[in-house]
């Protein structure tokens, strides 16, 4: 009982739940064919591999029921939702390039990830703007990936609209 891992009922029940949703769209997403052999049927496998999958991860469901501590696989839980914050911080992100352009973009975010993490200090806060303008000036500048401009860059002059979408 000791050797057991938080996080294994967890992942069983996800597992579980994951593979009897797929079983349960089999019907709508591949065809059975009349008048032709089984094993040429295009929806064998899948079908074989779903039903496996459900049939084996209710059995592992079950016998992570009988074995786990419920009050440590919900801690559990709670960490694995926590790190879907980072996640909306990249979508974040993502959104924020397209509107005030990659440079700005950049190092807004690092500014608030590092300051999200737990570190204050202004020259810490300061290195991690600056290592998102030196991300910039790789990226965009020295090896030249095509980021598209932000929406903001629209209202600058033409010429200093350029210089922005081509290096920054």
């Amino acid at each position: 009982m000791k050797n057991i891992k938080s996080g294994d009922l967890l992942f069983a029940l996800i597992f579980f739940m994951i593979s009897a949703f797929l079983m349960s769209q089999l019907p709508d997403q591949v065809k059975w064919f009349k008048n032709t052999k089984l094993t040429s049927q295009p929806a064998l496998w899948c079908s074989i591999g779903l039903i496996g999958m459900t049939a084996f991860g209710f059995i592992h469901l079950l016998l992570k029921i009988r074995l786990n501590d419920l009050n440590r696989e919900l801690k559990e839980g709670l960490i694995w939702i926590r790190s879907i914050e980072f996640a909306c911080w990249f979508l974040l992100y993502v959104v924020l390039v397209q509107y005030i352009g990659y440079l700005l973009a950049t190092c807004i975010i690092a500014f608030c990830l590092s300051y999200r993490v737990g570190y204050r200090k202004k020259a810490i806060l300061l290195y991690s703007v600056l290592t998102a303008l030196f991300i910039v000036l790789g990226f965009k500048t020295f090896l030249e990936v095509k980021i598209p401009g932000g929406v903001i860059y629209e209202y600058l002059p033409d010429t200093l609209r350029t210089f922005m979408i081509l290096n920054f």
